[in-house]
C-alpha cells in the first residue's frame, strides 16, 4: 500500500475509532499515520540520494571527457 492510501485508511480508522468508542481501532489508526509518514520520509531520502548519485556521475562524466 502506498503511504498516501496508508494515511487515509489510518484517518479512517481513527475516525471510525473515536465514532464508535474503540480505542483499539484508534490506536491502529494512528499507526497506520505514523507507517505512511515515515514510508514518505524514506521516499524522500531515497529521491535524495539517487539524484546526489546522478549528480556525482554526471560531473565525473564531464571531467572525464
Amino acid at each position: 500500500m502506498s503511504g498516501t492510501a496508508d494515511e487515509i485508511t489510518g484517518r479512517t480508522k481513527e475516525a471510525l475509532g473515536v465514532l464508535t468508542d474503540d480505542k483499539e481501532l484508534k490506536r491502529e489508526g494512528q499507526t497506520d499515520q505514523a507507517a505512511a509518514a515515515t514510508k514518505s520520509k524514506l521516499d524522500n531520502a531515497n529521491d535524495w540520494a539517487k539524484h546526489k548519485i546522478d549528480d556525482i556521475k554526471n560531473k565525473l562524466s564531464k571531467k572525464n571527457n
